[in-house]
């Protein structure tokens, strides 16, 4: 369920705007979607795992604040991350 530091680095370096860059909302935004599938392949074994589901709701509401927030300030970086995630909106 988890991510491995090598694939939280691998998604630093490929949607990261500088070197180290961990902070910026397309690296958290990936990092995210990247939880969210793993957590969605896990329900699909334990359909019953409640606690678990509430997580993965305040990660997608997260995730989702965070692509607001980037819309708002810059449209252009909003439609290429969305687009290199195959996320809709």
């Amino acid at each position: 369920m988890t991510i491995t530091t090598e694939r939280k680095e691998a998604l630093s370096k490929e949607y990261g705007r500088a070197e180290g860059d961990t902070g910026s909302p397309e690296v958290q935004v990936a990092i995210l979607t990247e939880r969210i599938t793993n957590l969605t392949d896990h329900f699909k074994n334990n359909h019953k795992d409640n606690h678990s589901r509430r997580g993965l709701l305040m990660m997608v509401n997260k995730r989702r604040s965070l692509l607001d927030y980037l819309k708002k300030k810059d449209a252009g970086r909003y439609t290429t991350l969305i687009g290199k995630l195959g996320l809709r909106k």
